[in-house]
C-alpha cells in the first residue's frame, strides 16, 4: 500500500488543493483491509477517482485511492453476459471494453467521469439511462467488521443518483466490484433523449449497434461538457429538482417553456441547468470559479479556485434559483471534510 504526497490536488477532478493526513494508494483486497483495520476512528476516507467531489478545506484524516484493478464476464443465458469489473476501472474504459466485446447495455453512460466503484453508490444516469437499469450485484467490506457481501439491485435502493449507501449505510461499506448484465445480442437500445434522437434522426434504427449509440453520446458530451484535465469539474453539480404537480401547473402558469419530464408517481422532474440559464448565469464567473458558458449545470475551476469559491457559487445559484422559481437545488457533488 505505497504512500503518496498529502495534498489531493491531483485526486480530485476539481482540481482543488486540500491537504490530507495521509494518502494512500490501494490495489489490493488485503491492502484494503488493512487500510480499514488502521481506521481507529471510522472517519477516513475512500476515494475513486474524485470526480464527486469538493473538497472545501483540509481534512484530518487520511485518504484511500481505490486502484483495485481486473474485469471479466461470463453467460447468463442465450442473450445475456454477467460482466464484473473491479472498483478501481476507470468508468469509461470499462462502458468501451464491453462495447468492444459486444455487449450492450451501457452505452447511454459513456464518458462519464470515475470509477466503477463509485457508479453505484451515485446511481449514475444519462440520456434516459440509469446506472441501475442494467446492474446485477455488488460485492463490498464493511468498514467496521471488515466481513464480505453481496448487495442484490433490490439491496440497493436504487433512487434517482441516489442509493444505500448514499443514504442509509453511508460510509459503511466499500465497494470493491461491481456485477452487471448485459445483452450479448438481439440489444435494446434506448434513444429516448431528445439529443440522440436526433442524432441518429436519419439514420436506420435496426442497423445501429450499441457502440454507435455511445460514440453519439461522447460526441454530444464534448460538445456541451469540458474535459476535467483541461477545465476543473464534476459534470454536473446539482440534481434535476422532482417537483410536485400541483407546483407543476403553478409554475407553468409563469413558465410555459419550462422543460418537465413526468415520473411515474406523478411528479415531475424539471431541468436544473434550464433554471440556471433562465437567470443569465452561463458563463458567471466569482473569481476563478465560474458557470460553464456551455452548460449551466457545470461548475468549474478555471485554474486557481479554491473549494469554498466554488461552495460560495453554488450557494449565489441556489439562493438565486429560489428567489425566481421557488425551487431548492440539491447537489450531486459531495462536500468534504
Amino acid at each position: 500500500m505505497a504512500v503518496l504526497n498529502s495534498d489531493l490536488k491531483s485526486y480530485n477532478t476539481f482540481g482543488v488543493s486540500a491537504q490530507a493526513r495521509a494518502i494512500h494508494s490501494i490495489h489490493t483486497e488485503s491492502e484494503l483491509i488493512a487500510f480499514l483495520e488502521e481506521d481507529t476512528l471510522g472517519d477516513d476516507l475512500v476515494l475513486g477517482q474524485g470526480s464527486n467531489v469538493l473538497f472545501t478545506d483540509h481534512l484530518p484524516y487520511r485518504v484511500g485511492l481505490i486502484r483495485l484493478k481486473g474485469r471479466h464476464f461470463n453467460p447468463y443465458s442465450e442473450n445475456e453476459v454477467l460482466v464484473t469489473a473491479a472498483a478501481g476501472e476507470p468508468w469509461h474504459d470499462f462502458v468501451m471494453w464491453t462495447l468492444e466485446q459486444g455487449f450492450g447495455g451501457l452505452e447511454n453512460l459513456a464518458l462519464i467521469p470515475g470509477s466503477v466503484g463509485a457508479a453505484p453508490i451515485q446511481n449514475i444516469g444519462a440520456y434516459g439511462v440509469e446506472l441501475k437499469d442494467s446492474f446485477f450485484s455488488c460485492r463490498a467490506f464493511d468498514r467496521n467488521t471488515r466481513e464480505e457481501k453481496i448487495f442484490s439491485t433490490e439491496d440497493c435502493a436504487f433512487e434517482y443518483r441516489n442509493s444505500i449507501f448514499k443514504s442509509a449505510c453511508k460510509n459503511q461499506y466499500v465497494i470493491v466490484e461491481v456485477t452487471f448484465k448485459l445483452s450479448r445480442n438481439n440489444h435494446t437500445l434506448n434513444l429516448s433523449y431528445a439529443p440522440l434522437k436526433n442524432w441518429f434522426s436519419n439514420k436506420n434504427g435496426d442497423s445501429l449497434r450499441p457502440i454507435d449509440v455511445a460514440e453519439a453520446v461522447c460526441n454530444i458530451r464534448r460538445s456541451k461538457l469540458p474535459d476535467p484535465a483541461i477545465l476543473g469539474n464534476a459534470g454536473s453539480f446539482f440534481k434535476n429538482p422532482i417537483i410536485t404537480a400541483d407546483f407543476t401547473q403553478s409554475l407553468l402558469t409563469k413558465f410555459p417553456e419550462a422543460p418537465l419530464y413526468p415520473q411515474p408517481d406523478g411528479t415531475f422532474k424539471i431541468a436544473a441547468g434550464w433554471l440556471i440559464d433562465q437567470l443569465g448565469l452561463k458563463g458567471y464567473r466569482q473569481g476563478e470559479a465560474a458557470v460553464h458558458d456551455k452548460q449551466a449545470l457545470v461548475l468549474v475551476n478555471l485554474g486557481a479556485a479554491s473549494g469554498n469559491d466554488l461552495k460560495d457559487l453554488a450557494q449565489h445559484i441556489k439562493k438565486s434559483v429560489f428567489n425566481v422559481f421557488g425551487i431548492t437545488l440539491e447537489e450531486e457533488v459531495t462536500f468534504y471534510p
